[in-house]
């Protein structure tokens, strides 16, 4: 099964970084945001990725093309012009990195990668963000449930820590970043049968939005309840 990940936003609550490169190659540990990604679904067994480029793709294409060059120790001899690469231990990752549009929205660029895709059925995920979800368990979960689209949903906590104040000014309870009011967002991994970008039509359009509302009306879409 192919993971498909959209990399291709402009990033820009991180200009200080993304003015040089895209968000998804951000780094954490030494390593960009879109490797600690790939390396959640390869713990699972799925090393089949096709990322969706946009702004400043040209970034992640050099990365992988110069995949040895930056994870390996190498000799550059200038005079004899040679390059040798002293290791060569990777992960059994297939990567295809698809052009899609600077300005194309998240379902339009599925739209593009429809031939790559294929006729099976699909992980999906964004290019900046990370979790500790169960793959396997959310796989199971969407074979059980037989839908077009399953999708991870979160409960995030409180941005800030909470007070209940006296009349006095008197602090009775202070709570740090206390659970949110029970609702339940969209924690960014699906799984999603081919027949999903049927509900797609040209490069405008958010998969967040209409299509997702589309199969919500028709029962085609469940959730998968990640406490992590």
């Amino acid at each position: 099964m192919k993971v498909v990940i959209l990399a291709g936003g402009f990033g820009t609550r991180l200009s200080e970084e993304t003015d040089i490169k895209p968000k998804p190659m951000v780094e954490i540990g030494g390593k960009p945001i879109l490797w600690h990604i790939m390396k959640i679904y390869s713990s699972h067994g799925f090393n089949n990725f096709v990322i969706l480029l946009g702004y400043k793709g040209y970034v992640i294409k050099e990365y992988f093309s110069n995949y040895f060059l930056h994870q390996s120790d190498v000799t550059i001899d200038l005079v004899e012009n040679k390059t040798e690469i002293h290791q060569h231990e990777c992960e059994p990752w297939k990567v295809t990195l698809l052009e899609t549009g600077v300005n194309t929205m998240t379902g339009g660029r599925m739209k593009r990668a429809k031939d790559h895709i294929g006729n099976e059925p699909f992980l999906l995920t964004y290019g900046d963000g990370l979790s500790n979800v169960d793959i396997t368990d959310l796989m199971k979960f969407h074979n059980a449930h037989g839908k077009l689209v399953t999708m991870t949903a979160v409960q995030p906590a409180g941005r800030y820590g909470a007070l209940s104040i006296n009349d006095d000014a008197s602090v009775s309870k202070f709570m740090e970043k206390p659970e949110g009011d029970g609702s339940w967002f969209n924690g960014g991994f699906f799984i999603c049968e081919p027949e999903v970008l049927k509900t797609i039509e040209g490069d405008s359009i958010m998969f967040e939005q209409e299509p997702l509302s589309q199969l919500a009306s028709e029962k085609q879409l469940v959730a998968y309840k990640h406490k992590g």
